[in-house]
């Protein structure tokens, strides 16, 4: 017995060293790319403050966009979200809207609201997706095509829609986002200023909760009042203000987001278009853009924007949102899997050397090593190896900087573009920076470690994503819709 215990010891005092470690390696890179974000951003909000001499929006020098829509069963929205995207200022774009195999009136509902009528000319062959129907064009808006094909998930549809445009650049967005009216005159500035360097840019996305809208348009910013949107407020604002700023910085981005992403049309169908095999085609698409442009020895960018913002609905119950994470989980695992012959890999740059790996460490381990640790601290206290102060002071100093963090992407917004502009509602984004780590952040971990055993028992399940809609500011009825199967 004094054996075993002596044994169970050592074990949980060798595993205290290595999780110390592991977080010490962990925060340093985070302190590294926060500190890199913040010059990124300082240099953001100097370009954005510029006023050029003539009217964007005039300019002949703007490439073509393509923005493509999947839809799924969006019969309820389909019409007003295709007329804000129709409203969007941008001197050359078409709307590609795929019903993907909808089994409600989503089609229907487009006939009618766009007088539809069936274009002649032949499909691709080529397209690497499900059977296309139909193809369509407005009679009311030339730029509006819209295709009818069998349904087969949102990476056949985004590539129904990406080997039927004609547009330089595409950018996929999904049906139920609500894009900045001049979101896309912003994210295409890389395209502008590094035209045979610039392949891929992302804007940010932003919470609508309880935002309101009108017209397609973001008319009022609100902080979410209840517990869960709120929260990811305070995630998004993290990600997007800290993370990807840094990662640009260092010439690493590797996530643009699926609802707000530019790319070179040629670039990504050289490639075969977006992976059926995943179910986060945005992270596999970027990953793959990466290793072919490496592999080419070709000089290029993968750009993050952050003035440019895309508005979406999260999820508001824990079951909706631990199906959603627990995807992303499996994606990720996916993804990094599948590319795993890039780590420490000189050819792929900074990030086959220092990105994607710190990204592993952090994003992949880090919630399963924090869930153990959750497990193991009992059992410690039990046998007696838990060392009281030493643990009051490790919880407050991970605590405190993950407050830190929290409230340094608070701190970059009301700094920069400052969509939050109440005092009220800074004091609650801070308030929700301290709450995330008491409860919060430990369920995330039991997600983790769901979405891994969902990932081994290989499980490939999408998921419904219920939605209550968009506020108008007047009482409306909840609709529901669903993602792609």
């Amino acid at each position: 017995m004094h054996t075993l215990r002596h044994l169970v010891l050592v074990v949980l005092a060798t595993t205290g060293t290595l999780v110390v470690g592991y977080y010490a390696v962990v925060n340093l890179f985070y302190l590294l790319v926060h500190a890199l974000a913040l010059l990124e951003l300082r240099d953001d909000v100097r370009e954005a403050s510029y006023d050029p001499p003539y009217q964007a929006f005039d300019s002949p020098a703007y490439p073509g966009v393509g923005l493509l829509v999947p839809a799924y069963n969006e019969a309820a929205t389909i019409a007003e979200s295709t007329r804000s995207m129709l409203a969007l200022n941008y001197p050359d774009m078409e709307l590609v809207v795929v019903n993907d195999g909808s089994t409600d009136d989503t089609l229907e509902v487009l006939k009618r609201e766009y007088d539809l009528e069936p274009v002649d000319a032949e499909v691709p062959l080529d397209v690497p997706a499900e059977p296309i129907r139909a193809v369509y064009r407005s009679t009311i808006y030339e730029e509006l095509l819209v295709v009818d094909k069998e349904n087969g998930g949102k990476s056949g549809a985004l590539n129904a829609a990406l080997w039927l445009t004609d547009k330089e650049l595409f950018c996929a967005v999904d049906s139920d986002t609500v894009i900045d009216r001049e979101g896309l005159l912003q994210i295409v500035r890389p395209f502008l200023e590094k035209p045979s360097k610039a392949i891929a840019s992302g804007g940010t996305i932003r919470v609508a909760n309880e935002c309101v809208v009108e017209g397609g348009v973001i008319e009022e910013v609100n902080l979410p009042k209840t517990g869960l949107p709120g929260l990811q407020v305070m995630e998004y604002l993290r990600a997007f203000y800290s993370g990807r700023l840094g990662m640009n910085r260092l010439n690493g981005l590797i996530l643009i987001s699926g609802a707000f992403g530019v790319f070179r049309t040629d670039l990504v169908r050289d490639i075969g278009g977006y992976d059926h095999d995943t179910i986060t085609e945005d992270f596999d698409v970027v990953m793959r853009l990466h290793k072919h442009l490496s592999e080419l020895d070709r000089e290029y960018t993968v750009d993050f924007v952050p003035e440019p913002v895309a508005w979406t609905e999260v999820p508001a119950s824990r079951t909706i949102l631990s199906r959603q994470r627990r995807r992303w989980y499996r994606g990720m695992l996916e993804t990094v899997v599948e590319h795993r012959d890039m780590l420490f890999n000189p050819r792929y740059g900074p990030v086959g050397l220092l990105v994607l790996p710190m990204f592993i460490a952090a994003e992949v381990f880090g919630p399963l090593i924090e869930g153990f640790g959750y497990v193991i601290l009992p059992l410690a206290w039990y046998v007696g190896a838990l060392n009281v102060e030493f643990f009051v002071v490790f919880f407050l100093l991970t605590t405190g900087f993950g407050v830190f963090l929290s409230w340094f992407g608070i701190f970059s917004e009301a700094w920069s573009f400052n969509r939050y502009e109440k005092p009220g509602q800074i004091g609650r984004l801070l308030w929700y920076g301290v709450l995330e780590n008491f409860g919060y952040r430990q369920w995330k971990t039991t997600v983790s470690w769901r979405g891994l055993v969902e990932f081994l028992r290989g499980s490939t399940e999408w998921g419904a994503m219920d939605r209550a809609g968009f506020s108008s500011g007047e009482d409306d009825e909840d609709d529901g819709d669903e993602e792609n199967d």
